[in-house]
């Protein structure tokens, strides 16, 4: 994130002031940038979901600013629109990094036995944290992003989800004569957009800021025209535009100034200044770039004061405007996105026509992985966009839709709406209302929760008077939170299965009920288990070598031992480590990381069809649009936030030393190695962790003996549990 040439450059045009200067103004946030700088915890690499210290940061950094009179509006990048880094390359960039870090922490390591499983943790300034720390800035944010929205709707520091770039959008926020925002903290390239100052670093804890004023950047450069000025900020390359390749092909890194002198010395003029290089194909090439991306920078769409989608300076815009940015999708799903309801990820899919399934950290290789991304989440994508797509344009609903996979260039799984079933049909029977959903008010469980659903619905009298078709006239649309939530989980539990269309629980619902029975009454405990329960079905919980030549498996005992060991540790990954809000202190394990990536991508899959259900009820009238409770919705929807498979990594640390041990069955030694754990994981409550991964095994187990011969891998399970039972 940056101009790379023009921020090593910019040091000498740096002003730094103290924060009192801005009290009482309104600081616009690139949330992207913001969480670049921010101090994050470089093992989130390692373990995945969301860095427990992040929150802290985040939330003492805001409270800094405002104690010093600063107010802050946060702004989100919304759909892809060629302004930002290509999410494929970041990937495959992230996962090498991460593979690069794990093969130093294991070299460090190799001897994960009794006498040196403890020393596995990292200290501060370690050269293998550091080294997984390079992954920050490319690896997939869109998971901690969602959960910078939640800490900040929570503390109420107002946002927007910007409809494509966020740069964009706090250039029309600063830019309007309401001054919804009085300054600007984000990277160089809001520079190429125009504005006149950018912050580009808060110090609170010396009450100091730093900022950059374009006039100063002209006058150091030699008092250029401001479109020269910008013309060189393009052709140095960043976010906005690949770097000029006759740049490119420099020995040595040209600086800013010689950049901008190029652009002078052509008059000004990028195209004079291609033409300069007729043999080179790539800089003729150049030439259509730099106008689509200038095209996108001037005249990017922004959501208006009157909440209005629409180009910059559209009365200069180009008729095919669409064809720099990004197809234009109806409004009322930008409204939708802006307010933080829905993610963007689906909406790019219909947006691009293209699903792009990048690499994840860890067990991109393995054939499991692979089939998962490839075949059995299938259904659910084309599920959720036929959700979508169903209620708006019919234009959409014939569009090609190609998939493609990092690690099958050829492959371009091809499919078409209008030959997708009607979903809208299945789910037409779900509109109950508050009146009858207060019958169980006092059950003490929401009702967005997946225990309120199903337990609804085992009382066969209440299931049968959920079916409530929507009637052709004089329809009241749905408006109290509860009623929403509840409505959107039913549906969502009967587009999974686990609903039939009567409305009664299946077998696979019945199973998850008693799954569910001892799950715990946190929303990310019974969340844990359903998502076992997701891939059980699937068979991908098993002790299974899924990961060929990855460490962090367990070593110790007999293979019986092992096996259980990995089951165990496998289903504790569903859970959540209990910890405080510094920064990660254990072992690590690649295999786990690589379990956890499955999961991970079965509960965005998740997610994305409660979003869905969610939105096209909006979208066909099912709810009342006239409120404000936006986020709130969002958040009481299930599979929100990605946990870490630092569970998984705790469970397996104490399971596999427990079989270095003569009698690991015995009283004494498992209460040793409980208070070792403690110290090798000092900040979390290793027992308390323990303890909420046994109940996940219980709960999950319940649900298997329930299944019988649905499992095919039964007797594993019988022989695990019966094993843990002495270990526990």
């Amino acid at each position: 994130m940056g101009i790379k040439v023009f921020d090593e450059w910019s040091i000498k045009v740096t002003k730094t002031f103290d924060l009192k200067f801005l009290n009482d103004c309104t600081i616009g946030i690139d949330a992207a940038y913001f969480l670049d700088k921010v101090q994050q915890d470089p093992l989130q690499l390692a373990l995945g979901g969301f860095s427990p210290c992040l929150e802290a940061k985040v939330v003492a950094w805001i409270h800094d600013l405002n104690a010093a009179g600063l107010k802050l509006h946060f702004v989100f990048n919304g759909l892809d629109s060629g302004i930002g880094s290509d999410p494929t390359a970041n990937a495959a960039r992230a996962a090498q990094i991460n593979y690069d870090a794990f093969s130093a922490y294991e070299e460090k390591n190799a001897d994960l036995t009794k006498q040196t499983l403890g020393e596995g943790t990292l200290p501060p300034g370690n050269q293998v944290k550091l080294a997984f720390d390079k992954g920050l800035g490319v690896s997939d944010t869109a998971n901690v992003l969602e959960m910078l929205k939640k800490i900040l709707h929570e503390r109420k520091v107002p946002f927007t989800v910007a409809p494509y770039s966020a740069l964009a959008q706090l250039v029309y926020f600063e830019a309007h004569p309401s001054q919804f925002i009085d300054a600007v903290y984000g990277p160089s390239e809001l520079f190429c957009f125009g504005i006149d100052k950018v912050i580009t670093q808060f110090k609170p804890e010396q009450a100091l800021f730093d900022w950059i004023d374009r006039r100063d950047c002209l006058t150091e450069l030699g008092n250029v025209p401001g479109h020269v000025f910008i013309d060189g900020l393009m052709l140095a390359g960043s976010t906005l535009l690949k770097k000029f390749p006759p740049f490119s092909s420099q020995t040595t890194q040209p600086s800013l100034r010689s950049i901008v002198l190029s652009v002078s010395n052509a008059g000004g003029s990028v195209a004079r200044l291609c033409a300069q290089y007729p043999t080179d194909p790539n800089t003729k090439a150049y030439l259509d770039l730099y106008k689509r991306a200038m095209t996108r920078v001037k005249h990017h769409v922004v959501i208006t004061a009157e909440g209005d989608v629409e180009a910059l300076d559209k009365e200069h815009a180009p008729d095919d405007v669409h064809e720099c940015i990004g197809l234009r999708l109806p409004e009322e799903l930008y409204m939708y996105l802006s307010r933080g309801m829905l993610r963007p990820r689906v909406l790019n899919w219909l947006a691009s026509a293209r699903i792009n399934i990048i690499q994840p950290l860890a067990g991109g290789d393995a054939r499991k992985y692979q089939g998962l991304v490839k075949s059995q989440l299938e259904p659910m994508r084309k599920q959720a966009l036929s959700l979508l797509t169903e209620p708006i344009h019919r234009y959409f609903h014939t569009r090609d839709i190609v998939t493609k996979l990092w690690f099958d260039p050829s492959y371009e799984g091809k499919f078409n709406m209008k030959d997708q079933p009607s979903i809208r049909d299945q789910l037409s029977k779900w509109h109950v209302r508050n009146a009858q959903i207060e019958d169980f008010s006092g059950f003490g469980m929401p009702p967005g929760s997946l225990s309120f659903a199903l337990l609804t619905l085992s009382n066969v009298d209440f299931a049968g008077k959920t079916v409530t078709p929507k009637p052709k006239a004089g329809y009241e649309p749905l408006k109290l939170p509860n009623e929403i939530l509840a409505n959107v989980v039913w549906r969502f539990l009967q587009l999974r299965g686990f609903v039939n269309e009567q409305h009664q629980l299946t077998e696979w619902g019945k199973i998850l009920e008693t799954a569910l029975e001892s799950a715990g009454t946190e929303n990310h405990q019974e969340e844990a288990v359903f998502l076992a329960i997701e891939l059980l079905r699937l068979e991908l919980i098993s002790p299974d070598t899924m990961f060929l030549g990855y460490a962090g498996a367990p070593v110790n005992g007999s293979e019986n031992d092992k096996a259980s060991t990995m089951m165990m540790s496998r289903v504790a990954c569903f859970g959540k480590i209990c910890h405080n809000s510094k920064t990660y202190s254990g072992t690590l394990s690649r295999h786990l990381l690589a379990y956890q990536s499955m999961i991970s991508n079965v509960q965005a899959s998740l997610r994305d069809l409660i979003e869905m259900i969610l939105v096209a009820m909006f979208l066909e009238g099912s709810i009342d649009r006239d409120r404000d409770d936006w986020m709130d919705l969002s958040l009481g929807l299930p599979f929100f936030e990605q946990h870490s498979c630092a569970l998984g990594v705790l469970t397996m640390c104490y399971l596999d030393y427990l079989q270095a041990e003569p009698d690991p069955t015995s009283e004494r030694v498992r209460e040793e190695l409980k208070t070792k754990c403690q110290e090798w994981f000092q900040n979390s409550d290793s027992r308390g962790s323990l303890n909420d991964a046994y109940r996940i095994w219980d709960s999950v187990y319940k649900g298997v003996k329930a299944a019988g011969d649905k499992v095919k891998i039964r007797k594993q399970w019988d022989e695990t549990n019966e094993w843990l039972s002495a270990r526990r």
